[in-house]
């Protein structure tokens, strides 16, 4: 894919109806904050909505826009401004957010990953990985939680079984818990067959529930902390993330909206990220964003699933977790604001390495009006 000049600030479309966060007028966006008001538009829009189904469909909840879909954007007429706070969305099946010890499960789905080994860290590694995703991923899962960082304590502000529309979570309530050791919970290559080229979300949602019954969690009490990373191949393009101008998403397997329908699970409800391989985007989903050269190739890998996996955590059912009054979820509010701005994207220090990573929304930040924060204390 032929490289783009990056832009540091990108809009977010969330939840089924979500235009989060910026203000977008005619060739320009601004990354806004929680300062500012309820959506609106203040323009009647011309041209050809590059929030059209393509990109803003209803099941790619956290979506991240490539650099080419924000350039789009910001020559889409009107000013839309994002909504303030997180509210809770009253749970779907019971589910809203992760109360357990966080259990991340990475599937790479497909022959394509090539021949299996391990390296010195114990980290499973691909003779088709090219760009060394696969090591990384998991270096960086195994961080959250180690080293006394803090990132993580953003997320554990948000709670279950609140009222809806609640912005706060009284210390009584089930809050996301700190992923104290970190979150990986599991690695699997799936090679028992090729990764379809342009994968549905039902096919990914398929590959979720086939994964949580090779990992042995059967059960709905088994997969209710549990989320499943489905990661495609180099070379593939899983719902079109390539022409469709995202970087990734997340779902659960009942989303009546997934290209080609819900997954049945007789696992209970299976939260799942469809991740493509993001550096073949280049600096269209975050290469070199916080970090020049060698040390930012793999930049925009930590910064979208960091982003997912912030989401998921606090929105695990979409979208019964906690969004804003435009669909905008904690990862969406804060994504692709500059390095060195406030709220901007940062390198994170775990007990496993530095890895580039964007803040996430907290309605404690700024005395309750609300902020990107890269790290709090942990809530409990």
């Amino acid at each position: 894919m032929r490289a783009l000049h990056p832009i540091r600030r990108l809009a977010r479309r969330t939840g089924a109806a979500a235009f989060a966060a910026v203000v977008l007028t005619a060739g320009m966006q601004t990354a806004v904050t929680g300062a500012q008001a309820s959506v609106r538009l203040t323009s009647t829009p011309t041209g050809t909505n590059p929030y059209s189904p393509a990109y803003h469909h209803p099941y790619r909840h956290g979506v991240v826009p490539t650099v080419a879909r924000l350039r789009q954007m910001g020559r889409w007429t009107g000013a839309l401004v994002s909504a303030r706070n997180l509210m809770y969305g009253g749970g779907i099946d019971g589910i809203g957010v992760t109360t357990g010890h966080e259990k991340v499960y990475l599937v790479f789905y497909g022959s394509q990953w090539g021949t299996q080994s391990t390296n010195s860290n114990g980290d499973a590694t691909f003779a088709g990985d090219p760009s060394g995703m696969a090591p990384y991923l998991q270096e960086l899962l195994k961080g959250l939680g180690t080293g006394g960082e803090r990132w993580s304590g953003v997320m554990t502000q948000y709670c279950n079984s609140v009222a809806i529309g609640s912005q706060t979570c009284p210390s009584t309530a089930p809050h996301v818990r700190y992923p104290t050791g970190g979150a990986l919970a599991g690695v699997w290559a799936d090679e028992s067959t090729s990764s379809p080229f342009m994968a549905t979300g039902h096919q990914l949602g398929v590959e979720a529930v086939n994964a949580a019954a090779h990992f042995g969690n059967t059960t709905k009490a088994a997969n209710r902390n549990a989320q499943y990373v489905i990661v495609s191949p180099t070379g593939t393009d899983p719902d079109g993330w390539l022409q469709n101008g995202f970087c990734a998403w997340h779902d659960y397997n009942g989303d009546t909206t997934l290209s080609g329908g819900p997954v049945s699970s007789p696992y209970g409800d299976i939260a799942f990220t469809n991740l493509p391989y993001i550096t073949d985007a280049s600096v269209n989903c975050g290469q070199n964003f916080v970090n020049s050269g060698t040390a930012g190739l793999l930049d925009g890998v930590s910064i979208v699933e960091g982003h997912e996996y912030a989401e998921t955590i606090t929105d695990q059912n979409p979208a019964g977790g906690w969004t804003d009054s435009v669909g905008a979820e904690t990862g969406d509010k804060c994504a692709w604001k500059t390095p060195g701005t406030p709220g901007g994207a940062f390198d994170l220090g775990t007990a496993h390495g530095t890895f580039a990573m964007q803040t996430t929304w907290s309605n404690l930040g700024a005395a309750g009006q609300g902020a990107c924060q890269a790290k709090h204390s942990i809530v409990t």
